[in-house]
Formats: C-alpha cells, sequence, structure tokens
C-alpha cells in the first residue's frame, strides 16, 4: 500500500477513532469515571493524551488494519482490531488494578469491554476506507 494511502487512511481512523471515543466519553459514560475514578482524577494533561492517541491509533494501523489489507482479510483487520484492544486495555486497566490503592474491577471490565469494542470499530472502519483507497488505485 503507498504511503500516501497508509497516511491517508491513519487521518481518516484518527477522526473515526475520536468520534467515538468523544460519543463514548461524552455521552455513553458520561458520569462513568467520575463515579468511580473521581478520587483519582486530576487535570488532564492534553499533550499526554493526544500523544497517546496517535501512538495508539498507530497499533491499530499497524497490528490490524495493514495487515488485514495485505491478506485481503476482513476478518483478519477486525479479529486483530479487536484483539489490540484487548491486549491494550487490559495492560492498562490490570497494571492499575495490579498498582493503585482502590481502583475499581467494575472500571477493569467496563474499560477491557470499551477497548475491544473501540479499537475493533476503528479497525473496521480503516479497512473498509483502505481498501476503498485501493480500489481507486
Amino acid at each position: 500500500m503507498p504511503v500516501t494511502k497508509i497516511l491517508l487512511t491513519y487521518g481518516f481512523m484518527t477522526v473515526v477513532f475520536f468520534i467515538i471515543d468523544l460519543l463514548w466519553l461524552g455521552i455513553f459514560a458520561k458520569g462513568l469515571y467520575q463515579k468511580y475514578l473521581g478520587h483519582l482524577l486530576g487535570e488532564v494533561n492534553w499533550t499526554a493524551a493526544i500523544i497517546f492517541y496517535l501512538i495508539f491509533i498507530s497499533g491499530i494501523l499497524i497490528f490490524a488494519v495493514l495487515p488485514g489489507i495485505e491478506k485481503s482479510s476482513f476478518l483478519h483487520a477486525v479479529t486483530y482490531g479487536v484483539l489490540f484492544g484487548f491486549f491494550t486495555y487490559a495492560t492498562y486497566d490490570l497494571t492499575n488494578l495490579a498498582t493503585l490503592k482502590d481502583w475499581p474491577v467494575t472500571i477493569v471490565y467496563i474499560d477491557i469491554v470499551w477497548g475491544m469494542v473501540l479499537s475493533g470499530s476503528v479497525a473496521t472502519l480503516g479497512f473498509l476506507f483502505a481498501r476503498w483507497l485501493m480500489q481507486g488505485s
């Protein structure tokens, strides 16, 4: 896949990721994190947050979307997107559960499932977008 199409796919995935995650944080889970983690929350460090998101989206692209395109396999992209979300969110939440006082188990379950849904959705749409771009070649 040409670099320009990879970059376009990455840009598309970034927009999709932010829309989906903002819907989750702003509508569906509004108040959830405050309820369970309010005693731990501080001001958002936006620089760190944006760097994390850009790295995370790169991971979905590298480990799910591009291999799916290479194999011409929608199922591969979706499966590896879901697995990427599982492993990354489980790493975060289980590390917090292991090391932070009062990290709620409820958040561990919710967050891991959310990571799977978010990453799987972004991988799915990223794969479809990349395949659409490739058809235009």
